[in-house]
This record gives C-alpha cells, sequence and structure tokens, in this order.
C-alpha cells in the first residue's frame, strides 16, 4: 500500500504508508509473536532459504511485523531499504563492522553519544580498525583526516548534548570526491526534521529507543540507505543476531503514526525553556539550536525544518550545583534516556558520557556544570517552573 502516498505529506505517509494487514483486515498493525514460519512444501522452504521465493522463513531475519516498521521508517527517510536491529548501538556496531575490516581507517566524529565514543576507542580498535576523531563542524578537518585506507565517515548532527552541526552537504561532496561512505545519526532531529539522505548521505542510523518510539517503551535500531548497502548490512545481521523482536516492532511503529506532531511540540516547548534559561541568573551559557546565538544556528536552519528538543546548559558553580538543581526538581524525570513525551533531566558527564576519559570530555567540550534536558510534552509553564531553584 505505498505507491499511493508516496507523493503525500509526511504526516499523512506516518499514518498511512506501507500498512501491511491479514486477511482479518485489521486496521491497526497486527503483531506476527512467532519464532519461526510454516511452509506449503519442503520445496518452497528450500526456495525461501535461497531466496529464490519471497516470503517469511524465520523471526531473526523475516517478520512481518518488523517488515512493515522497516518499510514505513524506509518512506519517511526517502530510504531504498531498511534494516532494523535490536537497539542503537547494535545498528552502529553492524554498519561498522558490514563496512570496515583489519587495516580499513574511519573519521567519526569528537561529538557523539558517549557508548558510540567508548565502542570504538574499545571494541573497534580490537579488530585492527583505524579510528581517527575530527571536530564535527570542521568540515576542514573531516577532510585533512582522510587516509588512503579511509572507508568510512561516521557522526550525529545535532550532536548529543550540546547541538553541534555538520554540514552534510560538504561532508557529503568529500565524501563522494574520496569515495568514502558517509553515515549520519540521524537520532536527535528523526526524518520529521532531518533527511540526511537527501543531503547527501550514504547511510542514516537511528536509535529508535528515542523520538520514533516516544515514550520511553522499548529499545530498537535501525540502519537505511540504498538497496546495496542495506543488503550487505542485513546479511551481516541475519548471520549475528541482533535482532527487534515483533512486539517491539510494533510499539515503534505506532510511535511513527504521531512522530511529526510529537516533534513540532517538542520543538516549540524547548524553543521557550531555552528562552527562559538564557534570562536566569544561575545559568552560564546555553547550547540550543534555536538560539539565533547558538554558532551553528544558520547551517541548522539550511538543513533542518526545526531545532529538536533538546536543550543542555552550564550552571553556574560545579558539579555539585548541577546536582543540586537536578535533584531539586519534582516533576522532571531523573534519567538518561530523551525523546521521551516526559522531559528528562541529567548530568551527562556522570551519565551519557560517564566513561569517557578526562581528556575525551574536555575534547567533547563535557563539562561538571552541564546539564542536558530533553525538554517532553507537558505544559511548559510546569516544565520551566520546575526548574527555578
Amino acid at each position: 500500500m505505498s505507491q499511493p502516498f508516496q507523493d503525500k505529506s509526511f504526516q499523512t505517509k506516518a499514518i498511512r504508508s506501507n500498512n501491511q494487514f491479514t486477511q482479518e483486515q485489521e486496521h491497526s498493525a497486527a503483531i506476527f509473536l512467532t519464532s519461526s514460519f510454516q511452509f506449503d512444501s519442503a520445496e518452497q522452504a528450500a526456495n525461501r532459504f535461497e531466496k529464490k521465493e519471497l516470503g517469511n522463513v524465520y523471526s531473526r531475519f523475516t517478520n512481518p511485523t518488523v517488515d512493515a516498521f522497516q518499510k514505513k521508517l524506509a518512506t519517511l527517510e526517502g530510504a531504498e531499504l531498511c534494516q532494523a536491529t535490536a537497539s542503537g548501538m547494535s545498528a552502529i556496531f553492524a554498519t561498522i563492522m558490514t563496512l570496515l575490516k583489519p587495516g580499513d581507517h574511519m573519521v567519526a566524529s569528537l561529538d557523539m553519544f558517549g557508548t558510540t565514543i567508548v565502542l570504538l576507542n574499545s571494541i573497534i580498535r580490537k579488530f585492527e580498525i583505524k579510528v581517527t576523531f575530527a571536530d564535527l563542524s570542521n568540515t576542514k578537518a573531516w577532510e585533512y583526516s582522510i587516509q588512503e585506507n579511509t572507508k568510512l565517515f561516521l557522526l550525529e548532527t545535532p550532536s548529543n548534548p550540546l547541538g553541534e552541526v555538520a554540514d552534510l552537504k560538504a561532508l557529503s561532496a568529500i565524501s563522494k570526491k574520496n569515495n568514502i561512505i558517509l553515515a549520519v545519526d540521524n537520532c536527535i532531529m528523526t526524518p520529521a526534521l532531518q533527511q540526511p539522505l537527501l543531503l547527501g548521505a550514504d547511510l542514516v542510523i537511528h536509535s529508535a529507543t528515542k523520538y520514533l518510539d516516544g515514550q520511553g517503551r522499548c529499545l530498537a535500531g535501525a540502519v537505511l540507505g540504498n538497496r546495496e548497502l542495506i543488503e550487505e548490512i542485513s546479511s551481516f545481521t541475519r548471520s549475528t543476531g541482533p535482532t527487534l523482536s515483533a512486539f517491539n516492532a510494533w510499539i515503534i511503529l505506532k510511535g511513527l503514526e504521531t512522530l511529526g506532531l510529537r516533534m513540532q511540540a517538542h520543538c516549540e516547548n524547548a524553543k521557550k525553556l531555552a528562552s527562559w534559561l538564557c534570562k536566569q541568573s544561575f545559568v552560564k551559557k546555553v547550547y540550543y539550536l534555536g538560539l539565533e546565538n547558538h554558532p551553528h544556528h544558520h547551517i541548522a536552519k539550511k538543513q533542518q525544518s526545526n531545532f529538536g528538543g533538546i536543550v543542555s546548559f552550564e550552571i553556574v558553580g560545579g558539579k555539585s550545583e548541577a546536582f543540586r538543581l537536578i535533584n531539586n526538581t519534582k516533576m522532571l524525570s531523573i534519567t538518561a534516556n530523551l525523546g521521551d513525551t516526559k522531559t528528562t533531566i541529567t548530568h551527562p558527564a556522570t551519565t551519557t558520557h560517564a566513561r569517557l576519559s578526562i581528556e575525551e570530555k574536555k575534547l567533547s567540550n563535557i563539562k561538571e556544570n552541564l546539564i542536558r534536558i530533553s525538554v517532553g510534552l507537558e505544559n511548559i509553564e510546569d516544565i520551566i517552573d520546575d526548574l527555578k531553584l
């Protein structure tokens, strides 16, 4: 049912595209909670295992509910194919392990989720894959980091938690000139606000756990791109098994239906909160792309349709003052997750980026007085009131 909706608006596609129904004609997507599928004959089983016939085989790599999620997200991102995974980290790991081999080199952003940096430094290097870190927004730094064996650029834009932004068209031009795959983590923006593939990226990666679900209910990940690349990644996940469960796929499939509406509401609340924080005496600096004084506001405005729901700020003082403000909240959820309808607050230096070394934190500008808020959908005045000291 995808074709009739290809020319519709984002919100219509999010609700109506790629809905797959059984003969019962259910109005809401069905969940296929089964490990395996039956065949009409031994010949049919053989044909499906050899990919001579389309159809479900085993839920580690074929499941109708997961397939429905993959197709809908691919439509929203403008991708040919999508490979779902058990989490965002498994999506990143599968991408790297598929595309790189021992002796290859990749360039990654300094400004990424802490666990991604830990993955690159503590696990990926074990496979004799070399990693160079570059300043996300410094296009020249990426170009200067290229070696003869560079195969992959990996980044997230905007970054978490400071909202650093890469010029995707410029990086795409560099990567294509040097035959390098450009992979972009689009978790913070989602396809509702940014579509990296249309800006020249080769792959888009998601922690679907965040905004795609939108209510903090389950874990999921995804990698999207052209057929050739995704089929390679799918072959890796089929053999290694970072499988998205049918139940989690169903939850996020339903979350996609409200994604566009939710993201606009997150943005609206975040802009109001950032503006309020700028006026508070206990705040030293505010990081929000929607503020015109953010150094990357201009490029973000060019490649995003809005500025997202993440607001970070440095409080006057240090770690103890940051902890005091966090502990003083009564409504906000003290948790490291983001993208929830509920507003969450965390101290990145001791949570999301806790495993980074002192030097790595310094390079990523993760300070002891930094607080990150994932602005939810509560009444903005109630959110503001909870942050008053």
